[in-house]
């Protein structure tokens, strides 16, 4: 009869499988239906490339899905919620009774993000991952790992085998979203401290360091923020995670919502959906997925400038530029209901907007412009 150690061992090697295999299974985006789309863009009736982002956006679209023509009629929004050990180090102005009391307020379409996805007609999937206070909501889907991680200050957030597992609860969300049929997804988050966690993750992978790159998350002291990057610091210092293994560092000093974010990105692109970034948190969630696999990227959507100081580095890594810059950095995905309208003005051009033919305009006037003698 197999022991407890056993079925841990067999868990930790089931999840890390099923990791490796939606690794496996991402594949780069169809270059031929990107050059179909930006052909079918050339016959639109506008000066060549008026439209900037959108266009380029309709292209990834079409790279994606393989279809000149897209349609994204159902969109969600997946809320990973957990606590974080390292908030009773005092690096949060808020207590932890917040993560729980905000994901239940998510479900009622009473927080920034769910009231813009109420209004656009979004669903929103709450998804309790460690959620460390008791709350009662049957909304809330229960994928809970523990309550809450451990302090980073005094060793690893999480053991690897909670990491890789909850990465592959990530995974299987974007999996149950595709079976849905959803058409795109974005990714957020609800957990005090998380802002601690993702700065540490993300010292460890870009190397640069943590005085550089820690924001004052939820508003905290100056006094409050000079504590935050010492515990950083200190915390990387202690568990020494391996820079090159993502599992570890999210093990080390990463979340239980910032790794099943992670998992939803990667889940996303094995399953050619288009997904869309929020703020720091799902930002530096997206840099994790990315390293685990490159190709994963080419999937990856924007959406806002996030006022965390870590948030253009991580951004830069993903060689991505956000759509809209409105001072914003409050969270949840917040900015995904609004890159999602961004993403649907690029699918009414391809799908709408008139050609010179249709438009019986003489577009020859243009043939300098386009290279032709």
């Amino acid at each position: 009869m197999p022991t407890f150690c056993d079925t841990i061992t067999l868990m930790f090697e089931a999840d890390v499988e099923k990791i490796q295999e939606t690794i496996a299974q991402i594949i780069p985006l169809n270059q031929n239906a990107i050059d179909e789309a930006k052909q079918y863009q050339a016959l639109l009736a506008m000066p060549p490339e008026s439209m900037g982002e959108l266009l380029k956006i309709g292209q990834r679209l079409s790279g994606i899905t393989g279809n000149l023509h897209n349609f994204l009629p159902k969109k969600r929004i997946v809320v990973l919620c957990a606590d974080n050990g390292v908030a009773d180090e005092g690096v949060s102005s808020a207590p932890q009774s917040v993560t729980a009391s905000q994901a239940v307020n998510m479900t009622k379409y009473l927080t920034g993000m769910s009231s813009l996805a109420k209004h656009f007609g979004n669903e929103v999937q709450v998804v309790d991952v460690g959620i460390k206070c008791e709350y009662d909501c049957d909304a809330i889907l229960n994928r809970k790992i523990r309550k809450g991680t451990d302090s980073i200050l005094h060793g690893r957030a999480m053991s690897l085998e909670e990491a890789a597992r909850a990465v592959r609860i990530g995974i299987e969300l974007a999996e149950q979203a595709k079976t849905d049929g959803v058409s795109i997804l974005g990714v957020g988050e609800m957990g005090i401290g998380n802002t601690t966690t993702s700065t540490a993750v993300l010292s460890v992978l870009t190397g640069v360091d943590a005085d550089e790159i820690t924001g004052r998350g939820g508003c905290i002291t100056d006094k409050m923020l000079e504590h935050k990057k010492t515990v950083i610091k200190e915390a990387i210092a202690k568990s020494h995670p391996e820079r090159e293994n993502v599992l570890d560092v999210l093990s080390c000093v990463g979340g239980f919502d910032l790794a099943a974010m992670c998992g939803v990105f990667l889940g996303a692109a094995k399953n050619k959906l288009p997904v869309v970034i929020d703020g720091y948190i799902s930002i530096v969630a997206a840099l994790c997925a990315k390293r685990f696999c490159l190709l994963a990227g080419d999937y990856f959507f924007p959406s806002h400038l996030s006022e965390e100081k870590g948030y253009k580095i991580a951004m830069n890594e993903l060689s991505l530029v956000p759509y809209l810059n409105l001072g914003m950095r409050l969270g949840e995905g917040s900015g995904c209901p609004l890159a999602f309208e961004i993403i649907d003005s690029a699918c009414v051009l391809m799908n709408e907007m008139a050609t010179f033919e249709k438009a019986k305009i003489n577009d020859s006037y243009l043939d300098e412009l386009r290279g032709k003698n």
